[in-house]
Formats: C-alpha cells, structure tokens, sequence
C-alpha cells in the first residue's frame, strides 16, 4: 500500500447560504500578499487582458518570431498539461513559422517552471499553466518565487479538464452504492467510514472533494498521497474508497471496470462518458452549482509586448477553433475552450475567488 501523508478532519465551520458554491465568504484580515487579497488581483488581470483584446487587429512587430519558441510545462510528461502543449505546438509552429519546442520542468506542483517563465525576458518563451499554477498554488504558499498577476500575460484557455468521482467496485457494491445520491446517504449516516484519497494537499483532486463535504455537510477521512496516480492505484486496490480523478488519467480504469465512476465534476458531461451524470445534475439541490474542473492555459511573461501577445493569442484560438486539434484533446478527456485572454482573466479571478472560500473554511494548510 502507498502510504498516505496525513488524515483529515471533520468540518467545523457552519454551511452559509451564500453563492453558487454553497460557501458563504467569511468577514477577515488579509495580511498575505496582494494576490490573496480579494480584489487585489482581478483589476490587473483584465485591464491586462484588455489591452491585449483592443492589439487583437493589429500586425506583431516585423520579424517577430526570430527563432524557436519554448513552451515550458511546470510537470512531468505525461499529464494533461503536458498532452495539450504537445498536441497545440505543432499547430503554432505551422503559424509562427518558427519550431515550437516543449520544456518540461517539474518540482514544487509547478512553481520551478512557472518561475523560469516568470523571469524570462526573450520574448520566445511561454508557459502551459494551470488552475495550481495561477490559483492555488498563490493562496497556498508564502514564499511563491512569482507573481501570479504581475508576473504574467493570459494569452489563451486551452481547455478544462473534468475530475470524476470514483470508487472502488467492490466498496460500492459492499455498501449498496450505485449512485452519487447513494454516496452522499452512505457519507451522512455514517461519518468517517468513508475513506477519501487525493493527489495531495491542496492538490485540485483535494479541493474538490472538500467542496464536495462542504455542501453535502458530510465527513469522509481524508488521506492524501504524493500523486493522484498513487492514490488512485489504491482506490484500485481496495486500500481506499474513493477519491476525486482527472478524468483522462482515469478513463482506462473506469472502461477497464477497475473504478466505478459516480459523475464528473464539469458543468456539461464530457463526451468521453456521456451517460454519466456531472455532481450538479446527480447531486440534488445540496450539490447546485457545483464545479471543479481543473484548467490549462498559455501565458506568456508580463513583460511579453502587446503586438507579440495579439498574435500569440489569435494564432492560439485559431487553432483550437480547428476540428482535428479539437478532436484529439476531446478524445484525451478534456473540454476544450479556445477562449482568449480577456475570458481567461475573467475565469482565473472567478476561480480565484472560489478556491479562496474552499481554502479558508477547509483549514487546508500547505506551504509550497
């Protein structure tokens, strides 16, 4: 068996009645850096974001790409982060008329490479972040080596991609669970028997499942591990009960019937698993609102000039706007967006907001 960090503990802060989310904000200080701080970081963002939309029409400086660009993904090959970087560069490449190369540099849930990117002033280099990069990696860590907003230029929202509820086969059939409302019975009546893994703390595969306790008003143990892939060989091996998946990493397990999927996290079903209900559809009137995709996107360094940005992202919604490039990141489980800066900084502000409720009212405590 993997072993797993820590365990978790119970809620004690009351449910609100406030937004969507369930999660009613809190009166408090913030005495963090100006990214935490609400308000602090959506004006930037989208006057950012603006400027680049109005340079949208305009030509980028003559010459400009000189030589090849670099993609730098913050994680390993292999993740979704990194299969949407590989399958979008090919098609930049034909546009730029430039070789687009990919750079993977892990460590520290993406803070080395976003940091590397954060301080490049070539003007050839552009990062593949993500919700951890951009979201919760800032209102975790105090010692962040970037600035999320000053730091970079939102250029595009590649896709969302779904997490799913799944669990053990096994498990669910031992306790009669056949459905996402069966679950939450099981949870209520019975707090604590339900074991719950995840990619870590403070990983989107956490914040997930302690949204999905909080407007359940349910408690399950917490365990997390050192990735979501040894958490969920687990789940497989009985070890654990269930846990909140990336649904591409998933998917061969569920079609393999090793994993039993409950219902996806997204706000539409994903075309991969269209007869499964997503959280809000299965979970009832407790569950309205819910979503808790994770999310890719391409920055480039704030320093980037807007001509440069305007082309980067016009060339970057063309071609998520093609069928083919569409298709095969659909095919990998995810949903793709194509959306342009302006949207992108819009999203990250609203996801910024939420996470930030999660993270105060879970008590989740890392320090990246």
């Amino acid at each position: 068996m993997n072993r797993p960090l820590v365990q978790g503990v119970p809620w004690s802060v009351p449910l609100g009645d406030g937004d969507a989310c369930g999660i009613e904000p809190q009166a408090h200080r913030h005495d963090g850096p100006a990214w935490e701080r609400p308000g602090a970081r959506p004006a930037s963002l989208l006057r950012r974001s603006l400027l680049l939309w109005l340079a949208t029409p305009a030509i980028a400086q003559p010459g400009w790409p000189t030589r090849p660009l670099r993609i730098v993904v913050p994680y390993a090959a292999g993740g979704s982060a990194d299969v949407a970087a590989r399958q979008l560069a090919p098609e930049l490449q034909r546009s730029l008329g430039q070789p687009v190369v990919i750079d993977n540099r892990p460590g520290a849930d993406g803070n080395i490479g976003s940091a590397e990117v954060a301080g490049a002033s070539d003007g050839h280099t552009l990062l593949l972040g993500s919700v951890g990069t951009h979201v919760i990696n800032p209102l975790l860590s105090r010692r962040l080596p970037y600035d999320p907003v000053k730091d970079f230029s939102p250029i595009c929202l590649i896709a969302t991609v779904p997490l799913v509820l799944v669990m053990n086969p096994g498990v669910a059939q031992a306790l009669g669970v056949r459905s996402l409302s069966d679950l939450v019975q099981v949870a209520a009546a019975q707090p604590g028997r339900l074991h719950i893994a995840s990619g870590g703390n403070g990983n989107p595969t956490h914040l997930a499942g302690e949204l999905f306790k909080r407007l359940t008003r349910t408690y399950m143990l917490h365990f997390p591990y050192r990735s979501a892939a040894s958490a969920q060989q687990d789940v497989i091996a009985g070890n654990m009960d269930l846990m909140f998946d990336v649904l591409p990493s998933a998917l061969p397990q569920i079609k393999a019937g090793r994993l039993l999927p409950l219902a996806v996290t997204s706000t539409r079903r994903s075309p991969g698993l269209p007869e499964l209900p997503t959280v809000e559809e299965a979970g009832g009137a407790a569950l309205k609102g819910y979503e808790a995709s994770a999310w890719i996107g391409l920055f480039a360094p704030g320093s980037q000039p807007v001509e440069q940005l305007a082309r980067l992202q016009r060339d970057s919604v063309a071609a998520l706007a093609g069928p083919a490039l569409r298709e095969r990141l659909t095919a990998r489980g995810m949903l793709v967006h194509g959306s342009g800066g302006h949207e992108f900084a819009a999203l990250i502000a609203a996801e910024t907001a939420k996470w930030a409720r999660v993270v105060q009212l879970s008590g989740v405590k890392v320090d990246r």
